[in-house]
């Protein structure tokens, strides 16, 4: 049996492996808030059709690393500029996000 060091992710953070079947698994280490971004949101819909509800292990996104750093490059934008504007700004940046997203084909 092989062991993998386990590292403790600290509290109200959350540990995803990235990557696509042509490349290597990455872990990154993600704030909890992440879950309740649009864009994050599509992604984990997108997890779900590919790798369904029951899957034992960490939480494993369709998407390439080069992506997922995309993406968390615009959550945090977004984030960021957030705290003095409406959140609904948005929606139109996700849409278009979620478009250039390399995902898993099905």
């Amino acid at each position: 049996m092989q062991e993998e060091k386990k590292v403790k992710v600290k509290k109200g953070s959350l540990a995803v492996q990235v990557g696509l079947e042509d490349e290597d698994v990455q872990r990154f280490v993600i704030p909890i808030s992440y879950l309740y971004h649009p864009l994050f949101s599509t992604l984990l819909e997108k997890a779900r059709e590919v790798y369904g509800y029951r899957v034992s292990g960490p939480l494993h996104l369709p998407c390439s690393a080069d992506d997922f750093l995309h993406l968390r490059w615009q959550i945090e934008k977004k984030t960021g500029s957030r705290h003095h504007n409406s959140h609904h700004h948005h929606h139109h940046s996700s849409y278009h996000l979620y478009h250039s997203l390399s995902f898993r084909s099905c």
